[in-house]
């Protein structure tokens, strides 16, 4: 999650260009270094996402993840 003041306090742009373009960014970053590649056409999820979680932690957008007890029930 990014929080909309802290995003415009660094950028002055609201969270959602944040969230939306700094995953963009890594996405091509992942393909110019060589880190994703092949001839075709590929779903993101087909790539190895350690690099680009990694990449998501280096430029603002962190993540953790939260074992749940249980199922979540709606």
């Amino acid at each position: 999650m990014c929080d909309h003041e802290d995003a415009y306090a660094e950028t002055g742009n609201q969270a959602i260009s944040y969230t939306t373009g700094v995953p963009a960014m890594i996405g091509a970053a992942m393909m110019l270094t060589g880190a994703w590649n092949g001839e075709g056409v590929f779903n993101m999820e087909q790539m190895d996402p350690d690099p680009f979680m990694d990449m998501l932690n280096k430029h603002g957008l962190p993540w953790q993840v939260k074992e749940l007890a249980g199922p979540v029930e709606f």
